[in-house]
């Protein structure tokens, strides 16, 4: 078995901060055009009204968004 060849510790900090930033530009995207289709503006929703079951989905859709993200990410990596 052939001895396995990494990449420099510069070259590997570089790709993790380049799909970590990656990764959360593709979160906000994802996040605005979750409040363009929806009927609501779910920051009034939040801060004004505190309603509670809008702040639940929103934290779905923000963890299922990262999850999307982050398989993609680690497939092209």
């Amino acid at each position: 078995m052939p001895p396995l060849i990494h990449a420099p510790l510069w070259r590997m900090i570089l790709d993790a901060t380049i799909f970590g930033v990656t990764g959360i530009a593709l979160l906000i995207v994802g996040y605005y055009i979750w409040e363009l289709v929806t009927p609501y503006n779910l920051r009034r929703e939040l801060q004004e009204n505190k309603n509670l079951a809008v702040a639940v989905v929103a934290a779905s859709f923000i963890v299922g968004m990262a999850i999307v993200v982050a398989a993609a990410l680690v497939h092209i990596g």
